[in-house]
């Protein structure tokens, strides 16, 4: 992250990078950008988020668009964000979000993302201290894009309470780990890189995601839809239950607890 250059888009030029930027990462069939040029210009325009990260060099590494969402006066939702791995240039991202939001007196952003990716769950939920409030089966329907094509759309809302103590110390580096006690039952594990349902009545649930399953996709398609409906079941039934997440453990799987 040393070197990152993160600031507010505003002028065309500008937006057309992130739109290249966002077609590399996600290489979407032609008319389903995660976000037009138009979108960003008037989003920017209005008085919503439109950031992007640049390397030491001037080069645009990533970006996010987000707009002020419900409830009003008190929340972000972060649409779209789009980075190159390995730099740390996701984090800048979320870092430079949060300061924007704290400076309009904002409380809150949300964001959904899919919650099968390890990485993406160990990111926000270990290293930023967000936590997924409500599971969404296919919120998106059909996406046809590089990453995401031949599966499901489910994800999961992660809210960032920005003002949090536990959020507070996630983005200073020193997150604070779930409670996981002897008793916490799996409801959902791994066996030979397949989901295996457990039992899901204790106090404590683990709930197991899969190691890679965007590469699971390419390679064995039923394994991954497996896992999708597992996740759906398990993770989404528990949280309609009332559950609510408390962490992500040893970067593989949610803890999950009962309400009482």
């Amino acid at each position: 992250m040393s070197g990152t250059v993160v600031r507010e888009l505003r002028s065309l030029e500008e937006f057309e990078q992130v739109f290249r930027l966002f077609d590399r990462i996600w290489r979407p069939e032609p008319g389903n950008a995660p976000a037009t040029v138009e979108l960003m210009r008037a989003l920017s325009h209005a008085g919503n988020y439109v950031a992007g990260a640049y390397t030491q060099d001037g080069r645009l590494a990533g970006a996010s668009v987000g707009f002020l969402a419900a409830p009003a006066g008190r929340a972000l939702h972060s649409h779209v964000t789009g980075a190159e791995a390995g730099h740390g240039i996701g984090l800048a991202l979320k870092l430079h979000q949060r300061e924007w939001a704290l400076a309009r007196g904002l409380d809150r952003i949300t964001w959904t993302y899919d919650p099968l990716v390890r990485r993406n769950a160990h990111f926000n939920l270990v290293k930023l201290g967000a936590l997924p409030e409500e599971y969404l089966p296919s919120f998106y329907g059909a996406m046809d894009d590089a990453i995401n094509a031949g599966d499901e759309s489910d994800r999961v809302l992660a809210v960032w309470r920005l003002a949090e103590p536990r959020v507070a110390a996630a983005v200073g580096g020193e997150p604070c780990p779930p409670e996981v006690p002897p008793d916490a039952a799996t409801g959902l594990g791994d066996r030979d890189g397949r989901p295996v349902p457990g039992r899901a009545d204790a106090r404590v649930v683990l709930v197991a995601v899969p190691a890679d399953v965007e590469a699971l996709r390419r390679r064995d398609p039923g394994a991954a839809k497996a896992w999708r409906h597992a996740v759906r079941e398990v993770l989404g039934g528990l949280m309609a239950e009332g559950a609510r997440v408390t962490g992500f453990h040893q970067k593989s799987c949610y803890v999950v607890e009962r309400p009482g």
